[in-house]
């Protein structure tokens, strides 16, 4: 405990502390004074309880830093909340009821616009424009799908872009056909701007109001800090910087993110100069904007995931497509080098095993050319890495971004992945284990809104290897990690990545960012770590988050 002679202002007191400090593992009571921790102990730190402290007793429930989301699109998932949200629905009738009460109960909305759908409810993970047609003939629709990396619309949305049988794929996406080469309404990643662009264009009041009511959810589930995968506009995405300049100015912003800007893959480094300007601009109160996102691939799924060997077909042969890398590897090395030279941290998607190579021989490139600068560059997602490359997360310093609900037998995993990536690469996805044993550094996040953002159902997924409440078998059993290590990637891994070194942890001297569990899920069986609840969430020693029934 740090000698002090003047009282907290926050005592937390009674139950287990999981610090993530290597140091001082564990505690049973945490002191605050202003926004910083100034002990951690146990009934020593009751002598610094003055007759104007706040005693918080944990009644045996578990106090541990505030988690920290390394990879999130927090104002999209808000706004589409407040849209026609198809996140719950369960098939493809759901989708349908869903849709029709939405566009009932919104007759004058010129476009119906929203997602969430999942790809696992249509055959093939690819919806027609016919089903879309019935439910709302008067209107576009444009509704993209929970991994963002495509869009469902109707005839009339195509109809209004201009989108036809003679409309070329573009470079960078597909655009699914009917036999006859029609727009079957199914647009894949880069197709998805064709209609994207014609769309009513979201309002910063409803960007602000979705920021808020995202703020909200997260800080309802223990997150404190996040990484904001996406400053910038992108398929129907409108850009959400100033949606959090403006909240960190007006002081609405409780959380502390860092910023992601969107790295344009249809240009090159001529865009320098403004991503130079924006860091500078969306630099403001907890909000910084020194990272740069680079989509280097697509996703497995629609087979857009940059992979070393091609996708197989249905009846198992090689298909001849190895997905797509969006940057030329052959120029990829001089951007990371000249974004790591003015500072930035690049933030890469990296799904395909190749992708994955791809960005670590980029991050390699920088450091022969300029050291080991300290921007802490990480690559996301994972989901299929040669056995190779695995140690070089460790000897580059690269951290990886996992996202820990993926790893799991679900049906998106079972009938539209496994299959065509066979199973020697399919042995290889999510190895966390693996990464874990070689030393790599570790962040861990959700990517919400394409999959949930609680915490507790991730470090759940990362220890079990199923999703809660999942009867399906475990998924490479041998990739399990333990708690301990899922924790650590949620708070002082993804601390690391978002240059937030005064948190993390709970320590005296870091800022009190920490949330309260309404059990100790170390003293429970790993089966039951999802049933735990987030009671309590503080950014700074203030409250942001008290359940109700708490």
């Amino acid at each position: 405990m740090s000698a002090t002679t003047t009282a907290a202002d926050l005592v937390l007191t009674g139950g287990p502390v999981h610090t993530v400090d290597p140091v001082h593992p564990h505690a049973t009571s945490v002191a605050v004074r202003g926004d910083r921790i100034i002990a951690v102990g146990h009934d020593e730190v009751h002598d610094l309880i003055g007759p104007a402290t706040e005693v918080v007793d944990l009644r045996g429930r578990l106090l541990v830093p505030g988690f920290q989301d390394a990879h999130v699109h927090p104002v999209g998932g808000g706004v589409e909340m407040g849209q026609c949200d198809l996140s719950g629905a369960t098939g493809a009738d759901d989708c349908a009821a869903l849709i029709r009460a939405y566009a009932e109960a919104h007759p004058d909305r010129p476009w119906i616009t929203g997602g969430g759908w999942s790809l696992d409810a249509f055959p093939g993970g690819t919806p027609d424009r016919q089903l879309l047609d019935t439910l709302v003939p008067d209107r576009p629709v444009y509704l993209v799908n929970r991994d963002h990396h495509g869009a469902w619309t109707n005839s009339r949305a195509l109809e209004a872009a201009g989108v036809t049988r003679d409309t070329a794929d573009p470079a960078d996406g597909r655009i699914e056909r009917e036999a006859d080469g029609h727009p079957s309404g199914m647009l894949q990643e880069g197709a998805m701007h064709l209609v994207a662009d014609h769309a009513p264009p979201v309002t910063p009041d409803e960007q602000l109001a979705g920021l808020l009511r995202a703020q909200a959810l997260l800080h309802s589930y223990g997150i404190t800090a996040w990484q904001d995968a996406l400053l910038g506009e992108h398929a129907s995405m409108a850009d959400p910087a100033p949606a959090y300049r403006r909240a960190a100015t007006e002081g609405l912003l409780t959380a502390r993110v860092r910023g992601a800007l969107w790295w344009d893959r249809t240009r090159g480094l001529e865009q320098l100069p403004e991503l130079l300007h924006r860091r500078s601009e969306f630099t403001v109160g907890t909000l910084k904007a020194h990272s740069v996102k680079i989509m280097q691939d697509g996703i497995a799924e629609n087979h857009t995931a940059a992979m070393l060997a091609p996708y197989l077909t249905a009846c198992g042969c090689a298909s001849g497509n190895a997905g797509i890398s969006f940057v030329d590897p052959a120029a990829l090395g001089e951007i990371v080098t000249r974004l790591d030279r003015e500072g930035f941290q690049v933030h890469f998607h990296a799904l395909g095993d190749r992708a994955v190579r791809e960005a670590l021989d980029a991050v390699e490139t920088a450091q022969r050319a300029n050291g080991r600068r300290g921007n802490r560059h990480h690559l996301a997602h994972l989901q299929v890495v040669d056995a190779a490359d695995i140690p070089r997360f460790r000897a580059l310093g690269a951290t990886a971004n996992i996202q820990p609900l993926w790893a799991a037998h679900e049906p998106q995993m079972d009938e539209l992945t496994i299959p065509f990536l066979g199973a020697r690469r399919a042995a290889r996805q999510y190895p966390f284990a693996d990464l874990v044993h070689s030393g790599a550094p570790l962040a861990a996040g959700s990517d919400w809104p394409v999959s949930s953002p609680d915490p507790i159902a991730g470090l759940h997924t990362a220890v079990n290897r199923h999703q809660p409440g999942s009867g399906r078998p475990v998924f490479l059993p041998e990739q399990r990690i333990t708690l301990g290590a899922a924790l650590t990637a949620y708070t002082a891994g993804s601390a690391h990545v978002n240059h937030l070194d005064h948190t993390g942890t709970i320590a005296p001297g870091k800022l009190a960012d920490l949330a309260v569990l309404d059990r100790d899920i170390f003293a429970r069986p790993a089966d039951e770590i999802a049933q735990a609840r987030v009671e309590q969430t503080f950014v700074g020693g203030r409250r942001v988050h008290h359940a109700p029934d708490a």
